[in-house]
């Protein structure tokens, strides 16, 4: 069964680095787009990053190309969030996402509802 399984979030002062993982099984990797989005208390989820994992192809939210990477490693069917420079407003839930390739244009790879598949998210704690 298809299933997403985000890991390496935590407490990290500010400043500091985080790479987060999302380890995905029951399907392959390059079959699909993977995006990383953000929630914190409050507020409304927001994208992150996305990448089609066949290609490499990659976007960011504006807000977000200076501090966060999104990468992959196939072999591994794993997508990676490293996030630099770490500031409190980082604090939030970080959920990684999965749609097909053949459904999802990359175009749409930042709005959540183009998603079919979530993680349970991982929990980011930015202290200053």
């Amino acid at each position: 069964q298809l299933q997403l399984v985000e890991s390496g979030g935590g407490l990290v002062q500010s400043g500091g680095s985080l790479k987060l993982s999302c380890a995905a099984s029951g399907f392959r990797l390059d079959g699909y787009v993977i995006g990383w989005f953000r929630q914190a208390p409050g507020k409304e989820r927001e994208a992150v990053s996305c990448i089609d994992s066949s290609d490499g192809r990659t976007s960011y939210a504006d807000s977000m190309k200076d501090r966060f990477t999104i990468s992959r490693d196939n072999a591994k069917n794993t997508v990676f969030l490293t996030v630099n420079s770490l500031k409190v407003e980082d604090t939030a839930i970080y959920y990684c996402a999965a749609g097909r390739r053949r459904l999802l244009m990359f175009s749409r790879c930042m709005m959540s509802q183009a998603y079919d598949y979530w993680g349970q998210g991982t929990s980011v704690t930015v202290s200053s």
